[in-house]
C-alpha cells in the first residue's frame, strides 16, 4: 500500500512515522522537541525524542511561531534533500537538452552546484542512468527527429548537433545505421520463436545486438503479426535449433523472474522511456512501485501519464519489468499482455 499524505492525521500516526523516520511522512507535517527548542521532519536522523516532549505542528510558519527554531540536521524549512538532488538534476539535464555540444562532466557538475563525482553518482541514482547515457540518447532523439525530415542521412546528424558523421556513433544510438533508420528498419537482421508457458506463449526475437522483443500472448501467430508491425522492414527469420537456447533461457526467466536473465538486451525507445524502462529494471523481483513513484526516481515528478504510457510501448515483457508498475491505490492497473498474466507474474515473484 501506497500511503498518502492525508492519512498522517492523527498523533498516534504521527509519532510512529518520527519513530520510524518515515520519509513518506515529510512535508505533511513537522515536529518541535521542547527541550531543545528545535522543529524536525518526521524523518530526521537526529536522536531520538521522548514523546512527552514532542508536539506537532502542520507547517514550519506554525513551529515557528511556537518559538521553534529550525534543526540544522534536516533543514525542515528548505526542500527535501530528495527534492534538492532531483532539481540539481533537473537543471542538468535542461542544459543537456538544450545544448548543440553535450556537455562535459564538469560543466554539468557545476550546473548542479556539486563535485563531478558527486554529481555522476546523483544524477544516476535520480534518473537510472550516467549523465553521457542520457546525453546520448537525447542525441539519439534529435537523430531520429532529424532523420524523419531531412533530405539526406549527412544533413539529418550535422542537424542533430553531430560534429561528424562518423556511422559508428549513430549506429550505437539508433540500433541501426541511419539509413536503414529512415526505411523502417529495412534489411535489419531479426530472428524469432515461440514457445509454451505457464503464462500462454511467447514470443523471443533478437538482434544481433541483442534480445529485442518478448511478447506474451495466446496465439504464435498474432504474436508474429505484433513483430512483424513493429519492424515492417527488417529480414525477420525464425531462429532455428540455433536460436532454441536463447528461448529456453527466456522461458526459464519467465517462469522464475528472480533468477535473472543473462542475455544481452537490444532496447530501443526514447531517451524518456529509456530512463523510464531503467528505473522499473531497478524495482526488485517481489516487489512493486506506482507510477508517480517511477515519475518520481526519473526526475520528472509531474509526468505520472508518460510514464504509463511508456510502460505500455515495452516490448521486453519481465526483462523490463513494467507488470511491477501498480497505481497508488494499490490496484494492478492495465498490463498489455492482459491483467491476468500481471496477476500471475507478481504472485509468481512475491511467492518465491
Amino acid at each position: 500500500m501506497v500511503m498518502t499524505m492525508q492519512e498522517f492525521v492523527t498523533d498516534v500516526e504521527r509519532w510512529e512515522a518520527v519513530q520510524q523516520r518515515d520519509l513518506r511522512a515529510d512535508g505533511s507535517f513537522y515536529y518541535s522537541v521542547r527541550t531543545t527548542g528545535v522543529y524536525c521532519r518526521p524523518s530526521c536522523a537526529s536522536r531520538p525524542a521522548r514523546r512527552e516532549n514532542v508536539a506537532f505542528h502542520a507547517t514550519c510558519a506554525d513551529a515557528e511561531r511556537a518559538g521553534f527554531r529550525p534543526c540544522k540536521r534536516c533543514r525542515p524549512n528548505q526542500a527535501a534533500l530528495a527534492q534538492q538532488h532531483t532539481d540539481a538534476v533537473a537543471r542538468a539535464c535542461r542544459l543537456i537538452d538544450s545544448a548543440e555540444e553535450a556537455p562535459d562532466l564538469d560543466t554539468l557538475a557545476a550546473v548542479a552546484g556539486m563535485s563531478r563525482f558527486h554529481f555522476h553518482r546523483i544524477f544516476r541514482s535520480v534518473t537510472g542512468v550516467t549523465p553521457k547515457s542520457y546525453a546520448d540518447a537525447r542525441r539519439g532523439d534529435r537523430v531520429r527527429k532529424e532523420l524523419s525530415r531531412s533530405r539526406t542521412v549527412t544533413e539529418a546528424i550535422y542537424g542533430a548537433g553531430f560534429q561528424s558523421s562518423g556511422r559508428f556513433y549513430e549506429k550505437d544510438l539508433l540500433g541501426m545505421t541511419p539509413t536503414d533508420f529512415r526505411a523502417g528498419g529495412r534489411d535489419a537482421a531479426i530472428r524469432y520463436a515461440t514457445s509454451a508457458c505457464s503464462l500462454g506463449t511467447v514470443l523471443v526475437a533478437a538482434t544481433e545486438r541483442g534480445v529485442c522483443a518478448i511478447l506474451l500472448g495466446d496465439e504464435a501467430a498474432a504474436l508474429r503479426d505484433d513483430l512483424r508491425a513493429r519492424f515492417p522492414r527488417a529480414q525477420l527469420a525464425e531462429g532455428g535449433s540455433s536460436f532454441a537456447q536463447t528461448v529456453e533461457q527466456v522461458v526459464r526467466f519467465v517462469e522464475a523472474p528472480r533468477i535473472g536473465l543473462d542475455l544481452p538486451l537490444d532496447i530501443r525507445g526514447t531517451a524518456f522511456q529509456q530512463r523510464v524502462w531503467q528505473a522499473l529494471r531497478d524495482i526488485p523481483a517481489g516487489q512493486r512501485a506506482s507510477y508517480s513513484d517511477i515519475a518520481g526516481r526519473i526526475g520528472a515528478p509531474k509526468a505520472v501519464r508518460a510514464v504509463a504510457q511508456a510502460c505500455a510501448a515495452n516490448t521486453l515483457a519481465v526483462a523490463v519489468p513494467c507488470h511491477r508498475v501498480v497505481r497508488s491505490d494499490g490496484n494492478l492497473s492495465g498490463y498489455r499482455w492482459g491483467a491476468e498474466r500481471k496477476s500471475a507474474l507478481l504472485a509468481r515473484e512475491e511467492g518465491q
